[in-house]
């Protein structure tokens, strides 16, 4: 009897301290950040074409709910200007002007993601590591011709570093990587095809439940 006995009471402590861990770990919080796009160039027609959305600036909300340091996700949404300047570098005709043509299309970019986070709690730090999937709305300004929507899967990744300042509020740091295929928001160009690369590093701040 007394050997069940302990056996329970060590079972028991075990359970607690387990407990008390996930809830020292666990955080549910909301977050709003700014951050800046750079972008890379896309060439395409054996390399004629080339094709660079503009950098910019923009905003990224998050839902996010971390259990355990395995077991945290977030859902976000984005909105940056992401206006696409194409380069053709080929041969023209003769009499029609130089042989490297710039076009632009003035564009709006919406991203939609779900990500799965690693995190842990260190002081009133907590790093963190993320991966994700969603999607790349990207949307020409009205009124431009020879212009329609694109909507491609996106491939997120990336680090960041919460600093909690007082119990419920917090400064969030985070570097974000986004992979896509370049949209195809013209009819006046070749369809690229080819994946391109967005970084985003951002700054903002978090309010926890």
């Amino acid at each position: 009897m007394p050997l069940n006995c302990s056996r329970l009471g060590l079972a028991l402590s075990f359970f607690l301290a387990a407990m008390a861990s996930t809830a020292a770990h666990s955080q549910t919080d909301v977050a709003l950040s700014l951050y800046g796009t750079f972008n890379d160039t896309t060439k395409y027609n054996i390399g004629l074409e080339h094709q660079t959305a503009a950098n910019a600036a923009g905003g990224l909300f998050e839902l996010r709910h971390i259990s355990n340091p395995f077991v945290g996700y977030e859902a976000t949404y984005s909105f940056n200007r992401a206006n696409q300047e194409y380069v053709y570098t080929g041969p023209t005709p003769v009499g029609s002007g130089p042989g490297n043509n710039l076009a632009s299309v003035s564009a709006n970019a919406h991203q939609i993601t779900g990500d799965w986070l690693f995190s842990f709690p260190a002081g009133k730090f907590r790093p963190f590591a993320l991966a994700g999937i969603g999607l790349e709305l990207t949307e020409p300004v009205s009124g431009q011709s020879l212009t329609t929507r694109s909507n491609e899967p996106v491939y997120v990744y990336g680090a960041g570093l919460d600093w909690g300042l007082v119990p419920h509020f917090g400064f969030r740091f985070q570097y974000r990587g986004n992979v896509y295929k370049a949209p195809n928001i013209t009819t006046a160009y070749g369809s690229n095809g080819g994946f391109t690369h967005t970084a985003e590093p951002m700054i903002g701040a978090y309010f926890k439940f």
